[in-house]
């Protein structure tokens, strides 16, 4: 197992071991986080553990044009029930994720550490959110790392109050993504889910050159 020094490069990815995990240690600065997108690493790691790094093979995606949008969304979509915007509530939105209930999940992985690093990166407009409104209540959401030069979206979390609000924000997400030429959004590891929303997994060889 390799472990970073604060001033250490990520190895190669190809040095994962089976289940993805790379590296362990190192902090959630800003540089190291950038660092990792840009490399096809992520942070993922419980409250009481060392940051644990990792690059799963294979990884999930979800291409753009593949999005899976059910007759019952699309209809709950044109009924306007929901009032969507971008980059308005980020701290929010991650915090409700960090909350947020997940079947055969124990506790969760966005701690105070994770909420205070990427709401740093927000600041610095590295770090994007989607917010879903009722009646200016906060119901749904989304959030994760943006890399414009890759026309890469990585999506960390999402959550919702209400049904379908979740997914409301992936659609539009998507659609914001479409219009400035973004080719994937990154899943990271699959999950049913996700794969019901059209995701799908990849070698991380070619995950990597959408990446590098």
């Amino acid at each position: 197992m390799i472990f970073l020094k604060d001033n250490s490069s990520f190895p190669d990815v190809s040095l994962a071991d089976e289940e993805g995990l790379l590296a362990i240690g190192g902090k959630l600065r800003t540089k190291r986080l950038l660092e990792a997108y840009n490399s096809g690493v992520f942070p993922w790691y419980s409250e009481g553990q060392p940051v644990l790094w990792w690059s799963p093979d294979p990884r999930m995606v979800l291409y753009l044009d593949k999005l899976k949008v059910s007759k019952s969304l699309n209809k709950t979509i044109r009924s306007r029930c929901f009032n969507v915007t971008f980059n308005t509530a980020f701290t929010e939105v991650i915090q409700q994720c960090s909350i947020t209930y997940r079947k055969d999940q124990n506790g969760t992985w966005i701690t105070q550490e994770m909420i205070d690093a990427y709401t740093k990166l927000h600041s610095k407009g590295y770090a994007l959110s989607v917010e879903v409104w009722q009646n200016e209540e906060l119901v749904g959401g989304l959030y994760g790392i943006d890399l414009p030069e890759k026309k890469v979206f990585c999506g960390e979390s999402m959550f919702h109050k209400v049904s379908d609000a979740s997914k409301v924000a992936l659609v539009h997400l998507v659609e914001h993504l479409n219009l400035k030429n973004y080719k994937l959004i990154d899943c990271q590891v699959h999950t049913k889910h996700l794969e019901s929303l059209g995701a799908c997994l990849i070698p991380r060889d070619e995950f990597l050159k959408y990446i590098k």
